[in-house]
């Protein structure tokens, strides 16, 4: 008993995790603050364990206080909203067309939504930039 108290000792004793939660509802598009989460004990499957991963991020669901965050609901912010006026650009090789585009969706860098090309009134899927412009690619 006391060898098995000593190795206890030695190893710091059982490993124990955190949790995010939310101190208080989140509304989706919220962008997260430190003031709104906090660390609990225990171990939630999927669900976030890491402050420096949710702050700064945004809500893509309603989070509830008390509740783990889950990776699935949180993003990193939108850059682009709905119904924007965006440039729209198709590149290849040295040929490059850009024109007006309105985002049919909501996006952040890096995400792919709908763009609706304004002067032809076709609707592409393109990624967003990190200045915001829409990328078309075959």
């Amino acid at each position: 008993m006391i060898r098995t108290a000593f190795v206890l000792f030695l190893l710091g004793g059982p490993a124990v995790a955190d949790t995010i939660v939310a101190t208080r509802t989140i509304r989706p598009q919220s962008i997260i603050t430190s003031g709104d989460i906090e660390r609990r004990d225990g171990v939630v499957s999927g669900a976030i364990d890491n402050v420096d991963l949710v702050v700064g991020m945004e809500a893509r669901s309603a989070l509830y206080p008390g509740r783990p965050i889950l990776f699935a609901q949180i993003g990193p912010p939108a850059i682009v909203e709905r119904n924007q006026i965006l440039t729209l650009v198709f590149q290849e090789g040295a040929l490059t067309i850009s024109t007006e585009g309105r985002a049919l969706g909501r996006g952040a860098a890096g995400e792919k939504i709908r763009v609706m090309n304004l002067a032809s009134r076709n609707t592409v899927t393109a990624l967003i930039g990190q200045d915001g412009t829409a990328y078309v690619s075959n």
